[in-house]
C-alpha cells in the first residue's frame, strides 16, 4: 500500500461536482496561506527590507540587486518546468498535482523563514551568501513546487467550463484578499510604520507569519480533488504517464493558443510585479509627506483594493455574455487610460488616485478568469492529442511569472541605482532626499512602464480563440453533456 494511499492523506472532498466547501477552504481560505507568505515578497516589501533595513543598494556598485534576482529567475523557470514535467509523470490515488501540494507546504513555510532570518550583524559578504541560499531555495525549488501544483487544481478539478470559471474567480478572490488586504492594506497602515529602522522587528514579523500560514494552507490539499485526472483510475492504485516531456511540449508548440498565454502571462506579471515592487518606494518618496508615513500607500491599495471586490460581482457575469478574452481585453484598455491619467500627474495624489481607481478596475477580468481561460487551452491541447499536457504546459506558462519576478526586481533596482539608504533622526523622523534622477525613475517603474505593456496585452487577447473552439473541442473529449 502506498504511503499517499492511508486514510490521512485523503481528500475530504469525495462528490463528483464541484462543493461550496470545497471553493470556500480549498480554493479560498486555503491559497491564502501560500499567498500571505508569498505576497510578503512579491509586493515588494522583501526588495525594501534589503535595500532599506540591510543597506544593499550599494553591493558591487549597485548591481547585486540588479543582476541576482534575474539570474535566480531564470534558474527558477528551468526549475518550473522541470517540475512540471515531474508532477505529470506518476498519478496517485490523490491526484497528481495534491501529492506535491502536500510536500510544498510545509518547505514554503520554512524558507519563508529563512528568506528574512538574515544574520544581520554578520559581515555584507555572509549576508549576500545567505540570500542568494535562502533567495533560491524558497523560489527554485519550494514555491515553484507549490505553485505549479497549485496553479493546475482548476484545470483538474472538473471538466465543466462554468464550474471551472468559478473556481477561477475563488482562486483569484484568495489572491486579491490577501494581497490587495492583508498584505497591502494593513502592512504598510499598521505594521511597517512600527518596524521601519528596525531589523529585528521586520525578521520577527516575517518568520511569525511564515510559520502560523502552516496549516491555513493544508486546506488547499485537504479540499480539493482532482476529478478530470482521476476519472477512470481505479482506488487505491497509482500509474504512470508513458508519454515523453518531448511529444508533450510539441503538443504545447504547435498550438497557437499556449503561446498567446505563455506571451500574455509574462507580459502582465512583468508590468503588475514591477507596479507592486516600486509602490512603497513611490508612495515614500513621491506622494507621501514623509516617508512611510502609514497612510499613502494604504490610501494607493485601497483604491486598488476596491474595483477587485466590486470585480467578484461583476466579472463573471460579463465575461458569461461577452466571453472571457473580450472582456479581459476591454479591461485592459481601461487600464490605459488609468495609467495615462496617473503619468500624467504623479505627485498630484487626488487624481492618482482617480487613475488607479479605473487602472484597477480595468485589471479585474485579468485577475479573475486567467485560469479558466488556461483550463480551455489545456483541454484543446488533449483533444488536439488524445493526451493531458497538463505539467509542461503549465510549467512553462508559469515559468514567465518566474521571469517576471526576476525583471521586475532587477529592472527596478537598475532604474533606481543611486538610490540612498534612508536615514532618521532622534525623532524617527527620515532625513534623507532621493535625487531627481531616482524619484523620476520610481514614477516609471510605478506607471509609466504598464501603458505600454497594458496596450501590448490587449492587442495580445484579440488573437485567443479558446473560446469559440470550446464546443468543438468539448465535443471531441465527448464531454458536452458534463457542461450541461
Amino acid at each position: 500500500m502506498a504511503v499517499l494511499d492511508k486514510p490521512i492523506f485523503n481528500s475530504r472532498i469525495n462528490s463528483e461536482s464541484i462543493t461550496g466547501k470545497e471553493k470556500w477552504l480549498g480554493y479560498l481560505i486555503g491559497p491564502a496561506g501560500a499567498l500571505l507568505v508569498n505576497a510578503m515578497l512579491a509586493q515588494g516589501f522583501l526588495n525594501v527590507f534589503y535595500t532599506d533595513e540591510l543597506g544593499l543598494s550599494g553591493v558591487w556598485g549597485g548591481m547585486f540587486l540588479v543582476i541576482f534576482p534575474v539570474l535566480s529567475k531564470i534558474l527558477d523557470a528551468i526549475t518550473n518546468v522541470l517540475m512540471g514535467n515531474l508532477i505529470d509523470k506518476r498519478i496517485t490515488s490523490q491526484g497528481k498535482a495534491r501529492p506535491w501540494l502536500l510536500r510544498a507546504i510545509p518547505l514554503v513555510s520554512l524558507c519563508g523563514v529563512l528568506l528574512y532570518f538574515v544574520p544581520y550583524k554578520a559581515s555584507q559578504t555572509v549576508q549576500v551568501i545567505w540570500i542568494i541560499l535562502s533567495y533560491n531555495l524558497y523560489y527554485c525549488f519550494a514555491f515553484t513546487m507549490y505553485n505549479i501544483s497549485h496553479m493546475m487544481m482548476v484545470p483538474l478539478s472538473t471538466r465543466n467550463d462554468e464550474q471551472r470559471s468559478k473556481l477561477a474567480v475563488f482562486n483569484n478572490v484568495a489572491n486579491i484578499a490577501i494581497t490587495g488586504i492583508l498584505v497591502a492594506l494593513l502592512f504598510p497602515m499598521l505594521v511597517l510604520p512600527k518596524i521601519k529602522g528596525n531589523i529585528t522587528a521586520w525578521i520577527t514579523v516575517m518568520c511569525a507569519v511564515s510559520i502560523a500560514m502552516l496549516p491555513v494552507m493544508l486546506l488547499e490539499y485537504y479540499y480539493t480533488k482532482e476529478r478530470v485526472t482521476l476519472d477512470g483510475l481505479a482506488q487505491n492504485s497509482e500509474t504512470k504517464d508513458n508519454h515523453t516531456f518531448k511529444e508533450k511540449i510539441k503538443v504545447c508548440f504547435s498550438t497557437k493558443n499556449w503561446w498567446i498565454l505563455v506571451a500574455f502571462w509574462l507580459f502582465y506579471w512583468v508590468g503588475q510585479l514591477t507596479r507592486s515592487n516600486a509602490i512603497t518606494y513611490y508612495a515614500n518618496w513621491v506622494l507621501g509627506k514623509t516617508y512611510a508615513d502609514g497612510i499613502t500607500q494604504t490610501l494607493l491599495n485601497v483604491i486598488g483594493g476596491l474595483p477587485m471586490g466590486i470585480g467578484i460581482f461583476l466579472v463573471y457575469p460579463i465575461s458569461k455574455k461577452l466571453g472571457k478574452a473580450r472582456t479581459t481585453y476591454l479591461g485592459f484598455l481601461l487600464c490605459v487610460v488609468g495609467d495615462v491619467i496617473t503619468f500624467m500627474f504623479p505627485d498630484k495624489l487626488p487624481i492618482v488616485l482617480t487613475g488607479q481607481f479605473i487602472m484597477n478596475l480595468g485589471i479585474v477580468p485579468a485577475a479573475y478568469v486567467f485560469p479558466a481561460l488556461m483550463a480551455g487551452v489545456l483541454d484543446e491541447m488533449e483533444a488536439k492529442c488524445g493526451y493531458r499536457c497538463d505539467g509542461p504546459g503549465t510549467g512553462i506558462i508559469n515559468s514567465m511569472n518566474t521571469i517576471a519576478v526576476g525583471l521586475s526586481i532587477g529592472m527596478l533596482n537598475l532604474m533606481i541605482r543611486g538610490y540612498i539608504q534612508p536615514q532618521f533622526n532622534a525623532a524617527g523622523e527620515c532625513i534623507t532626499t532621493q535625487p531627481h534622477s531616482v524619484i523620476r525613475a520610481i514614477v516609471w517603474a510605478f506607471v509609466g512602464i504598464n501603458i505600454f505593456i497594458h496596450l501590448l496585452l490587449a492587442i495580445m487577447l484579440r488573437f485567443l480563440d479558446v473560446e469559440k473552439k470550446l464546443p468543438e473541442i468539448q465535443k471531441k473529449l465527448g464531454i458536452g453533456d458534463k457542461n450541461e
